[in-house]
């Protein structure tokens, strides 16, 4: 009996009309954000494993693929005993970004405006809506250290998302300065540790926080925790232009989100859907982040679509594309039709004539082609029947 054979856990294949769904809702989100001006960038699938394990990626960081040392270097450091391996996968788009904007800040526009996607790599759980290979689609703008970039990563993300279908999107916002003065009249000192708890709240509830400071702390912090998480806020003024700017029926003040990134510094933002139990997006302002890397403060915000949830809220199919198959006997005649085709606007495939067609048409349909056509004797595009596959 032939064994089974799968992708690796938490990571999956994608079959051509799957792929083909997936690409064609990307271009739409791309689309979008070219047309703002923004530039896309193309980054290393891994970097050096100090820059990863920096103390700045919160929880990611435990979760980060390392990859071992090779030869001489693995060999060596087997024996002497210190670190195994010396660069990693990386678990987000920012981290990366911040490289690349360090090294490469001379050729750069004043105001960068950059578009980064592909996939990323966390040694999760595998679950549903959790995977250990998924595809980010990030948006950074660095040099800015207004509001104005706020204002327009937040529109920018929700016309991506109404060009992809999806008019229902809420974005909750925070800021990090507010955090930490509400901890601090709290009389909360470890203020990140309090706030890695209250990032849970989502999912064991204000109980659940105030037990687990009890635990770690006390339980006069937790009580005082608890009923800082029970009362109403004030919008806080740093938010102030942006709630101000942003319809508000797509923008919502909550107090409790914290983000667990340890990088953001100012507002942060997640992105949620009615009809999703998960935020679908986030990010937030990271201003110290590229001096980690550069030597000089820059100023620097961003936000991600997380891909992979946006396409299990999105239709199955795209809107109709134009693809034909086109059957021939002669293949010399049959590349003169499809450069027509071509140049129609349609997707054409060629298929040599089978004794069985009907299998193959069948076949065809459910690679997601649309139209097919037999081709005899005929020299040009017009004089063909283009016949439904379905």
């Amino acid at each position: 009996m032939a064994k089974q054979i799968s992708s690796p856990r938490g990571m999956r294949d994608f079959l051509p009309v799957e792929k083909a769904r997936r690409d064609h809702y990307l271009e739409l989100i791309l689309r979008v954000y070219k047309n703002r001006g923004f530039q896309s960038i193309e980054t290393p699938a891994m970097e050096n494993i100090e820059r990863l394990l920096s103390g700045q990626g919160g929880d990611n960081e435990k979760l980060a693929f390392q990859v071992l040392k090779r030869g001489e270097e693995l060999e060596k450091a087997t024996e002497d005993g210190s670190q195994l391996a010396d660069l990693g996968l990386r678990y987000d788009l920012t981290v990366p970004l911040t490289r690349f904007y360090a090294t490469n800040h001379a050729e750069l526009p004043r105001v960068f405006k950059a578009i980064q996607t592909g996939p990323v790599w966390r040694a999760e759980r595998p679950q549903k809506g959790r995977y250990r290979q998924f595809n980010q689609c990030d948006i950074d703008i660095i040099g800015d250290d207004s509001t104005d970039a706020e204002l327009e990563l937040l529109s920018a993300s929700l016309e991506a998302l109404t060009a992809i279908g999806l008019t229902g999107a809420i974005i909750r916002i925070n800021h990090r300065g507010f955090l930490i003065r509400e901890m601090q009249n709290l009389g909360v000192e470890d203020v990140p540790g309090v706030l890695i708890t209250v990032d849970k709240l989502d999912k064991i509830g204000i109980t659940g926080v105030e037990a687990e400071l009890s635990e770690r702390y006390d339980e006069a912090l937790a009580g005082r925790v608890g009923n800082w998480l029970n009362q109403e806020a004030e919008i806080p003024e740093e938010l102030a232009a942006i709630t101000e700017s942003i319809d508000s029926s797509k923008l919502r003040f909550d107090k409790t989100l914290v983000r667990g990134m340890g990088y953001y510094t100012g507002a942060v933002f997640e992105i949620e859907h009615p009809d999703s139990g998960q935020s679908i997006g986030g990010g937030g302002r990271y201003d110290g982040m590229v001096g980690n890397w550069l030597g000089t403060d820059v100023s620097a915000v961003g936000i991600s679509l997380g891909f992979e949830r946006v396409m299990d809220l999105v239709e199955q199919s795209p809107s109709e594309t134009q693809s034909l198959v086109i059957v021939y006997e002669q293949i010399e005649n049959a590349l003169n039709i499809q450069k027509q085709a071509i140049a129609e606007g349609f997707e054409c495939r060629l298929e040599k004539k089978t004794k069985n067609p009907k299998t193959l048409l069948e076949s065809m349909s459910k690679q997601g082609f649309k139209q097919f056509a037999i081709l005899d004797n005929q020299q040009n595009l017009s004089e063909l029947e283009l016949k439904p596959l379905n």
